[in-house]
Formats: C-alpha cells, sequence, structure tokens
C-alpha cells in the first residue's frame, strides 16, 4: 500500500509573498532548484530552497511594469551573462529582462501594441513573445528581429522547439501555428476554443490546452494523436515532467491534475477558482499560482512532504472555500435531490472524483482521495445571489481578457450589444469607444459611462494607457499564401519559334574586376594545396543583369505590337524612341536617355501581362543608368514603380514577368536612388519575391537568390538587424526549395555577407538552424566555388 500511496503528490509548503493573482512560473536556473513566480501585484519574484528542505526563500522582488505582469521565462546562460537572464512581460506591452541579482530591469524590450502574456527562450540568445496585438515576436538580446503574422486574434501561448528555427504560436482564434525561420509552415486545428498554453514533449511532438477544457498532443507533421479529458472548465497552464511524457495541468475548475501514461492519476484541489500557472522543477515538485496570490508547491518525495499540521491548515482552508455553482466546475446542481452525509461512508471510485451532500441545509463538496482512502471536504456549494464577475479577469471577450463583460440593450426590441471594462479603464473612455465602435447614438455618452461606474461598484482607476483595442484592428496585413500551385514545368517556355528572343537565356555573367570574379563562373582554382582565399564575401557591390540583344528585343516588341489591342498599339515614332532608349542604355551610343523616352517605356511597361515581357526587358536594361534609375526610383515616381514591378511578382502570373521583375529590382541597386528605395520597400519587396520561390524555375530562383544578395550588400554597410533577420528568413526559407548551384552559389554568399562583422546576425543564424541546412554544400566538387564559399560560412557559424 505504501507504494501506492508514496507515488501521489502531497503539499510541500504554501508561499505568502504576492498581493494579487499569481499570473505565471518558471523553474529558475539559479539558485538551483528555485523558480520565479510573476503576479497581478506587477512584481516578479525569484525564491529558493531553503535549508530546511522543505520552504523556499524569497531571494528578491523584481519591479519595472507598470501594469500587471502575465508571463515569465528564463533566458539560458551565455558568456556576458552566466546565471542567465529572467524575461516577463506585462499588461503594459512591455517585456523586462533582468540579471538574477538585481531588482530592476537590465533593459526593457518595446515594440508590442498589447498586453505580452506568453515567453519561450530558445538556443544563441533568442526570445520568442506572444500578445493580445495578435502578433509574436522573435528578440535577439535587445532588438526585435522578426514578427510572426498571420493569427487573427490574440496569441495566449508561444514555444521555442528544441530543433532550431521551429517555433510555436497558440491563440484565442482556436488554432496552432508551426513557423520555420519567420515563416508559417503549418496551422493546427481541433481545438474548440481559445488555445491557452503549449508544452514540448521531444523535437516532433507537442502538447497543447485550451478553454474547451481538453489537452492534445500533436505531431509537428500536424496530426493530432490523442486528446485528453477531465478537467471542467478552462485549462491555463500545461507543464512536462523532465525526462518523460507525464504532465501536469491547472485551470479555472479550481484543480491542478496530473497526468500519468494519458491518464488522469491524480488531481488536486485548491481553495482559490482560478489556478493561473503551474511548473516543474528539476526534482520533480510541482509549483502552482492562483487567483488568490499564494504559491503552493506539491511534492511525491516523503521527506519533503509538509507537516501534519500545515496539511491540516491547507486542508481547512479548503473546506472553508466557497464554490459558486455557476461556474459548473461539479455539473448540474439540484439542492433538493442531494442525499445526507452518510453519503461519504461509501468510497469514491477514482482519485478526484467528487459528491456533494446536504447537511444542515447547506450544500457541501467532497472529493475522494485514493491514496488516504477518504473524502476530503473541498468547499461549500453557495447560492449564488446574482454576483458580479470576479476581478480576477478570466471574463473573455474577442480571445482577450477583461474584469467584466457587459450586455448592454440599447432598446428594446434592439440587438443587444458586448462592453467589455477593465478596472484600470477610463469608463467615459471606454463608453465612447463602445457607442463609435457600434454606430450608437453618442447621446447615451452619459448613461453608458454611470451604468459601468454603478456596476463596477466605484472601483478606482489606476491611471494607465490600457484603452480598450479592438483586436480586429491590429497591423494584421495580409499575408499572401505561402504555398502556391504555379506551373511544376523546369524553366517551361513561354515562346514559341525558331530563333526566337527568350529571356535571360545566355549566362548572367558579370565582367571580371581585377583578379578572378567567382560570379563569372570562370574561377581557375589551380592548386589544392595553395591557402584559399576568401575572395566571396563579405560582397561590396549589388550584381546586376547585364546580357542583353538588343535587336531580339525590339523585334519581339515589334511583333507584338502588331497584334496588340488599338488602346496599347505604339506608333512608329515610339518604337524609334525606345530603340534610341536601348541604345543609350546598352552604352552603344553617349547619348542620355530623354523624358519622352521614359515616358513611352512607361507606357510600353503597363501592356497586358501577355505580351509586356520584351518591354520590362527594356526596361530591366535601362533601369541601369543613372538617370533612368532616378527617374523610376525618384520621391515622385517610385510609388507607381514598385506597385507595377511587385504587380509582375504574382507567383501565378507568367515566369517570364516574374523573371524580368525580379532582375529589374536586381539592377535598381546600382545607383543610389535604387538602393534608398529598394531599402525603404525592402520589407514589402522581399515578401513579395519570396512567393516566386513555388514555380521551379532555375532563372527565377537565380534572380529571387541575386536580389538577397544585394540586399545582404546593403544590409552589411548600415548593418540594420531587423533587415538582416528578414533576409536570413528568406535565405533559410529559399534554401529549402532550390536545386540550381548557382542559385545556392548567391545565397551563400548573401549569407556570409550578413554574418560578416555582426555577431548579432550569427546568432540569429545559428538559431534559424542555416548551419544545418547548408552543410550539404560543404563536399560539392563542381563548381567548387559553392563548397569553398560554404566552408568560409560555415566557419563563421
Amino acid at each position: 500500500a505504501m507504494a501506492g500511496a508514496s507515488s501521489m503528490f502531497r503539499l510541500r509548503c504554501s508561499l505568502l509573498g504576492h498581493g494579487q493573482d499569481v499570473r505565471g512560473l518558471t523553474r529558475g536556473l539559479f539558485p538551483e532548484g528555485g523558480f520565479v513566480s510573476v503576479s497581478r501585484d506587477r512584481t516578479a519574484r525569484l525564491w529558493a530552497p531553503d535549508g530546511l528542505n522543505r520552504g523556499f526563500t524569497e531571494m528578491h522582488c523584481m519591479s519595472g511594469h507598470s501594469n500587471f505582469v502575465s508571463c515569465v521565462c528564463i533566458i539560458p546562460p551565455s558568456d556576458t551573462y552566466p546565471c542567465g537572464l529572467i524575461a516577463t512581460g506585462g499588461n503594459d506591452h512591455n517585456i523586462c529582462i533582468f540579471t538574477v541579482d538585481n531588482p530592476a530591469p537590465l533593459y526593457v524590450l518595446k515594440g508590442h501594441k498589447n498586453t505580452v502574456c506568453s515567453l519561450s527562450s530558445g538556443k544563441f540568445g533568442t526570445l520568442l513573445s506572444g500578445s493580445w496585438d495578435i502578433t509574436a515576436k522573435v528578440w535577439l538580446n535587445d532588438r526585435c528581429m522578426m514578427t510572426l503574422q498571420g493569427h487573427t486574434a490574440a496569441i495566449w501561448a508561444v514555444k521555442i522547439l528544441p530543433e532550431q528555427g521551429l517555433m510555436l504560436t497558440g491563440s484565442a482564434d482556436k488554432t496552432i501555428k508551426l513557423w520555420k525561420a519567420g515563416r508559417c509552415e503549418r496551422t493546427f486545428t481541433g481545438h474548440e476554443d481559445c488555445v491557452r498554453g503549449l508544452a514540448i514533449l521531444s523535437e516532433i511532438e507537442f502538447l497543447s490546452c485550451a478553454n474547451d477544457a481538453s489537452i492534445r498532443r500533436w505531431q509537428i507533421s500536424g496530426e493530432c494523436l490523442q486528446v485528453y479529458y477531465g478537467h471542467t472548465n478552462y485549462i491555463y497552464s500545461i507543464s512536462v515532467f523532465p525526462r518523460c511524457k507525464d504532465f501536469v495541468t491547472t485551470g479555472e475548475d479550481r484543480s491542478l491534475r496530473i497526468w500519468k501514461q494519458g491518464e488522469c492519476a491524480q488531481t488536486i484541489r485548491l481553495p482559490a477558482q482560478s489556478i493561473w500557472c503551474c511548473c516543474v522543477l528539476d526534482n520533480g515538485d510541482i509549483v502552482v499560482g492562483a487567483s488568490d496570490g499564494i504559491i503552493r508547491v506539491f511534492t511525491e518525495s516523503l521527506e519533503r512532504t509538509a507537516s501534519a499540521e500545515d496539511i491540516q491548515a491547507f486542508e481547512n482552508e479548503l473546506a472553508q472555500a466557497s464554490i459558486d455553482p455557476k461556474t459548473g466546475d461539479l455539473g448540474d446542481i439540484n439542492a433538493d435531490d442531494l442525499p445526507g452525509k452518510e453519503h461519504l461512508k461509501d468510497p469514491g471510485t477514482r482519485d478526484g472524483q467528487t459528491r456533494l451532500i446536504k447537511d444542515n441545509g447547506k450544500v457541501e463538496a467532497y472529493q475522494w482521495s485514493v491514496s488516504e482512502g477518504r473524502w476530503i471536504k473541498i468547499g461549500d456549494v453557495v447560492g449564488s445571489s446574482g454576483a458580479t464577475e470576479q476581478t480576477s479577469g478570466k471574463v473573455l471577450f474577442e480571445g482577450k481578457e477583461y474584469d467584466y463583460v457587459f450586455t448592454i440593450d440599447v432598446n428594446e426590441n434592439g440587438p443587444s450589444y458586448k462592453l467589455p471594462y477593465n478596472i484600470t479603464d477610463d469608463p467615459w473612455l471606454t463608453a465612447y469607444n463602445f457607442l463609435q465602435k457600434n454606430d450608437l447614438n453618442p447621446m447615451f455618452l452619459d448613461q453608458v459611462a454611470k451604468f459601468i461606474m454603478d456596476n463596477t461598484k466605484g472601483q478606482t482607476v489606476l491611471c494607465t494607457s490600457n484603452q480598450f483595442s479592438d483586436p480586429f484592428t491590429g497591423a494584421g496585413r495580409y499575408v499572401p499564401g505561402s504555398s502556391s500551385g504555379s506551373s511544376t514545368i523546369p524553366g517551361a517556355d513561354p515562346f514559341t519559334g525558331a530563333g526566337r528572343y527568350v529571356p535571360g537565356s545566355a549566362s548572367n555573367a558579370v565582367p571580371p574586376v581585377g583578379g578572378v570574379d567567382p560570379f563569372t563562373g570562370m574561377s581557375t582554382y589551380q592548386s589544392t594545396a595553395a591557402k584559399v582565399e576568401n575572395i566571396y564575401f563579405p560582397k561590396k557591390d549589388a550584381v546586376t543583369f547585364d546580357q542583353a540583344n538588343p535587336t531580339q528585343i525590339l523585334g519581339k516588341l515589334k511583333e507584338l505590337n502588331g497584334s496588340a489591342a488599338e488602346e496599347h498599339k505604339l506608333t512608329e515614332d515610339d518604337l524609334i524612341i525606345l530603340e534610341k532608349l536601348l541604345s543609350a542604355t546598352c552604352n552603344t551610343s553617349s547619348e542620355t536617355p530623354t523624358a519622352q523616352q521614359l515616358q513611352t517605356l512607361w507606357r510600353a511597361v503597363n501592356w497586358p501581362e501577355d505580351i509586356v515581357f520584351p518591354a520590362l526587358d527594356i526596361l530591366r536594361l535601362s533601369v541601369r543608368h543613372p538617370t533612368v534609375n532616378e527617374n523610376f526610383c525618384s520621391e515622385k515616381k517610385h510609388v507607381q514603380f514598385i506597385i507595377l514591378l511587385l504587380k509582375f511578382l504574382n507567383p501565378k502570373g507568367k515566369q517570364a514577368n516574374q523573371l524580368l521583375a525580379l532582375r529589374a529590382l536586381c539592377n535598381c541597386f546600382v545607383s543610389h536612388a535604387g538602393q534608398k528605395l529598394m531599402m525603404e520597400q525592402r520589407d514589402e519587396i522581399m515578401t513579395q519575391a519570396i512567393e516566386t520561390k513555388s514555380g521551379n524555375n532555375k532563372n527565377i530562383h537565380i534572380a529571387l537568390a541575386t536580389l538577397t544578395l544585394n540586399y545582404a550588400v546593403c544590409l552589411h554597410k548600415v548593418n540594420n538587424i531587423e533587415g538582416k533577420a528578414q533576409c536570413l528568413s528568406v535565405i533559410s526559407t529559399v534554401m529549402e526549395v532550390v536545386q540550381d548551384l548557382e542559385a545556392i552559389f548567391r545565397l551563400l554568399v548573401a549569407l556570409g555577407t550578413l554574418i560578416s562583422d555582426d555577431t548579432n546576425a550569427v546568432q540569429l543564424a545559428k538559431s534559424l538552424g542555416v548551419d544545418s541546412q547548408i552543410k550539404k554544400y560543404a563536399s560539392v566538387s563542381e563548381p567548387a566555388k559553392v563548397k569553398e564559399c560554404c566552408r568560409f560560412v560555415l566557419n563563421l557559424l
């Protein structure tokens, strides 16, 4: 019997310190065996085990947030911080980073536009944060590297997976997303309500818990392997035991549940309604935080179990708790049908089973304990006399928590409206926003504000700038689907006829500039014994596409002009003008391009997409000329110019147009005006350009790699870490699909250029797992430049 009993968890200690709900817990690294807690009281506290084996001592209290603190995680040790760091996220939209020995923050990460409610750390100093602003952000040290966009509601849970570059986010939109190198790879659907917690089981499996009272076990590949039921209300947090697949969960049903071999092995009730968070310590003890502000630790170890007096005190506290039947934790209760106390003589059938009895007109709740073989009282069930919501912020509206969500009827027969409200909000501003949002008459302002004040019993307003923000107006920009059904015929040729003009059919050679240029493919690498010098990166100048056959281009333009619709037709004069522009920009004449020539070209590049490619090719060649570059990339023109080129990057469009638009973008980098424009529009251009990877066309892949390389060249000069993060993400994503070795080579040069002389970029590349992606190219025999360049990059990583 003892063996069975000893494997049950019992109270180890109760820790007082926080003044309000404990919302987050994480096991600490220093001091060993300790943990960190965060609370609505705006503090974080570091706890260390005391020498008496049973309790914990508060080492220090950390402050830095101007509002509730809702989540916490540990950033692993580094050379600079050998004890690691503590990260906390709060309702003030900030993340504070603390060292383990200072109560004030080392620095503060700003960038989210709403509550930060989840944090997870990875290797190399990366931190992932999830927020009610519907985004997750990846941080490296004190900078935001990338923003993960795609969820349509608050992100409640985030986790970095052990395999580099993979991240998970769980949201109030009921889905979980898997991200690789900053792009959404997969969406997991199955939960029927807000996803609240995530826990990692292995490199390929994870768990999730949700407001639908279920826990799910998933494979990274997308398959749901198992669903676990047991909780009777929202599940807020989930934590895994070290070195096994068993786990613990806590929720809104006043319970902590321990799951072993897929079954709920033990249920521990607590004298608080919301059990917000839990974590498992290295020794297997469980720490839980609840809405009563008390932290409780439970253990299986007999020597660490609390004294008989402490356990009795805990049971008394539990017995005196009042349970609100409205929460549904105990099922539907009809007091008239309940048996009396004699019902407790019959033993229970499973651990955690609850039984209600009626004693002297009072309804009491009991729970069966298998290890003790007795019924333990877990509280009195109180009749609900229309009590208002507890102010522990558990009411959910549109995926976010509020202290209150009121239902407002404006007139008898019209619809009713939901009005979410936090005690920290200004009632007048909330009323004003509510009326505006629902298009209601502003004359109701006084009434609605008075209604809020009456129904919140005038609870004091703390001045914080937490205005009610509508979750549907965040920065959730539309990101085109990452897969597209475009043609997979390799290099499918859209043209017919003999001696035809094919854009980019000749080699994209760049004239050698002093010595051997690796882009010419003419690298005459002599002796293996000679010390190979890194001639590849950091690259200093943009790579352009200069190959041209003006006669063929003009021939094709004339031919297509003949079949063009009347409104698009160019006159003979127009064709002569374009011929002059070509010769001016292909260095066959010393004339400067004229405004008239550029206007004619602009008309031609606005042709329908099935005939526009020769005009696009003229644009690609002309934009290298400083006059043309200045004209199209200047403040006045650049908006239409970029819109035009981005339109051609649509992966469903013609491949010839995608190719020439990419090449034109590459050639923009030759002049200052073009570089400035490319850098200003980087986010848009890269987001759109990466979609062309899906077409399996090697010339498109080479152009896409070259565009990335030209961005790397610029970013190496200005050292903009967010830009580098986007480029690294593109390199990592494109590497997965590209076969052509010239494209691979250009991506390697881009990668080398980005991470040269920048330790942050090196760390970020490692955290995205780029090193493991490129290893295979270190053994490519031909062309030698691929292998050499790859080895130089690996040396940096």
